[in-house]
């Protein structure tokens, strides 16, 4: 017996003559959840596979699953109009509550427009000192020969320019007690959206349940205490909090506290867990790709020479730019999409039912080698201009959306700008003085929340 979805799934055939082929056959009642949760990233790879529009089940849902970059900027384009956000579980829900990533219509809009001041350029380059300072401190604790968990390490910076930039405080206790919170939450997250929690009811309790309540509680408390500090303070302060407390919609109305926790909650994701794991996956690469390495440490001497970034230094950082771009290719941070198709939704010119759920992943589309030459290999110069070192016409040749780490369309992620230029700063204070030798054993993806490593990730220092 199988439980594919039939023909009227999906649209057949699309407008410019790509047509809607089965998945692989699936188990009754659970669909190709089984497969999806064993292996997320293989799984969407192999559906790649088969074509760019895939028909699959998630449990008993019909999905379908695309690849083609017009299709995804479809997909994230028209998100409000005839796509919507689906429910990501009781674990997302848990942590994220009703923030700008998952509230829908005019929730979303008001929501996105009082958040968004606080991370437009102007305000991403007053926080580039504190990211800058941070680094310097990091790598200040470093000596030629010292043994270090990068993973540890790059989770205890990010985790430190996150609380002095968005809580406005910088104790350790503060960045411990909400770290350690959040790495129990997105791991919870992450198991429960690829397993058998992904279609249990709300209302039947499990440990993973169990433990990321208890995380929340953690994070929830954290976040009270330091709004009460703001709330009771004098004076202006320059960070993110201050920012969202002093917000307010056209009709003169605040966010309310419950609104601040959430939307703190996600800056902090944002401003964390991503820029953490690109700079260890960075790392990883730079290890293993010492060509790399050296083109990297050549542009740090020639712009920098012997200061360090700020934030005017991020437009001359072409290359390291491009380390960053590249590493979010092979290791996105976010590695998944997805969609519920509303009424009068189509992908390609091909109508789409209402109801079915639709996916891409990042993952998936960053390694498809239609749109990247040599797709499994590590070449930052593929994001170089001729005149910066690139191959002539090759960045040109990159389809929009066949690179969308941060997402794209009207939801794109808020903290873009912020991550990116975090990523750039902290790669360039460490690298200028160190280089980091991994031990030689393969790391793993492990798709959570975010995509981590499957170990601890040790390397010796090395001076330059």
């Amino acid at each position: 017996m199988t439980t594919q979805a039939g023909p009227s799934a999906v649209g057949s055939t699309t407008a410019d003559g790509r047509k809607t082929v089965p998945g692989p056959r699936g188990v009754p009642g659970l669909g190709n959840l089984p497969e999806f949760g064993k292996d997320p990233l293989a799984f969407f790879e192999r559906l790649r596979e088969r074509g760019d529009f895939v028909r699959w089940r998630f449990g008993r849902s019909p999905a379908l699953f695309i690849a083609h970059p017009e299709t995804i900027g479809e997909l994230l384009t028209e998100v409000e109009r005839t796509f919507d956000q689906p429910d990501l579980g009781i674990a997302f829900r848990t942590l994220l509550g009703d923030g700008v990533v998952v509230s829908k219509g005019a929730d979303w809009r008001r929501k996105r427009s009082l958040v968004q001041p606080s991370v437009r350029p102007r305000q991403v380059k007053s926080y580039a000192a504190t990211m800058t300072e941070c680094a310097v401190d990091l790598a200040g604790r470093w000596a030629d020969g010292d043994r270090v968990d990068v993973k540890k390490e790059m989770a205890a910076l990010t985790q430190l320019i996150a609380v002095r930039t968005i809580f406005g405080v910088d104790t350790a206790a503060d960045a411990e007690a909400i770290g350690r919170a959040m790495d129990v939450a997105q791991h919870e997250i992450g198991a429960e959206f690829s397993g058998i929690g992904a279609i249990l009811p709300d209302w039947i309790p499990t440990p993973g349940r169990a433990r990321i309540k208890r995380a929340t509680a953690v994070i929830d408390a954290e976040v009270s205490r330091v709004v009460a500090r703001h709330r009771d303070g004098d004076g202006e302060r320059p960070d993110l909090l201050s920012r969202l407390l002093a917000a307010q919609d056209e009709t003169g109305t605040h966010l309310s506290d419950r609104e601040i926790r959430d939307e703190t909650v996600t800056l902090y994701i944002g401003g964390h867990e991503t820029t953490s794991s690109t700079l260890v996956w960075a790392w990883y690469l730079l290890s293993h790709h010492p060509r790399v390495a050296d083109a990297l440490g050549a542009e740090l001497d020639r712009v920098l020479g012997e200061r360090d970034p700020g934030f005017d230094d991020y437009a001359e950082l072409a290359y390291t730019q491009a380390v960053v771009k590249e590493t979010l290719r092979l290791y996105p941070t976010i590695w998944l999409l997805t969609g519920i198709a509303k009424e009068g939704a189509t992908l390609g010119g091909a109508p789409v039912p209402p109801g079915t759920r639709v996916w891409s992943s990042q993952w998936a589309t960053h390694r498809d080698g239609r749109w990247y030459r040599d797709p499994l290999e590590f070449r930052p110069e593929r994001w170089l201009s001729a005149k910066d070192g690139g191959t002539e016409g090759e960045a040109e040749e990159i389809p929009e959306y066949a690179w969308y780490p941060f997402g794209g369309g009207p939801r794109v992620c808020l903290g873009t700008r912020f991550a990116m230029v975090e990523a750039v700063l902290i790669l360039a204070v460490v690298a200028r003085r160190f280089r980091l030798d991994l031990d030689a054993e393969e790391i793993r993806p492990v798709p959570g929340l975010t995509l981590q490593p499957d170990r601890d990730v040790l390397a010796t220092v090395r001076a330059r």
